[in-house]
């Protein structure tokens, strides 16, 4: 059983208020009828075991989590490809929230990465017409 609570009628939004697709993601989901929890990672403290379960849900690794081309993490790594075990990954995350690459959207068992604000339209669109998902069902 993971940590994140899952819930059909609620959507989960992790994302950056320090970048502007989080900001713009953030403005999309803040409108919807259906109940939101909107965790700025820069504002509030995500455990290593939650990335876990979100990289794990969306079947990519810890790595893939980060912006690796972020300003933060250039200022730290350089600008060479860096090659770190998932324990070091999610040190960077905790330590630097900003270089989160993108928004993740939860709802019940889908979750989605988004990489544009366009992502969750389609997403609330597909979901209210009953149509099954292309995103991934953790």
């Amino acid at each position: 059983m993971g940590v994140i609570a899952k819930n059909k009628n609620k959507i989960t939004l992790f994302y950056s208020s320090e970048n502007s697709i989080g900001k713009q993601t953030y403005a999309y989901v803040t409108p919807s009828e259906e109940r939101i929890l909107a965790i700025d990672v820069s504002k509030t403290k995500v455990t290593g075991t939650q990335w876990a379960e979100i990289a794990s849900n969306l079947d990519i690794s810890i790595g893939d989590l980060i912006n690796q081309e972020h300003a933060d993490f250039i200022e730290e790594y350089g600008t060479e490809k860096v090659d770190l075990d998932e324990h070091d990954w999610l040190r960077i995350l905790e330590k630097k929230p900003s270089v989160l690459a993108f928004p993740i959207v939860i709802k019940g068992d889908f979750f989605l990465v988004i990489k544009s604000p366009s992502d969750y339209v389609k997403f609330i669109e597909n979901d209210s017409a009953g149509i099954d998902k292309p995103y991934k069902k953790g």
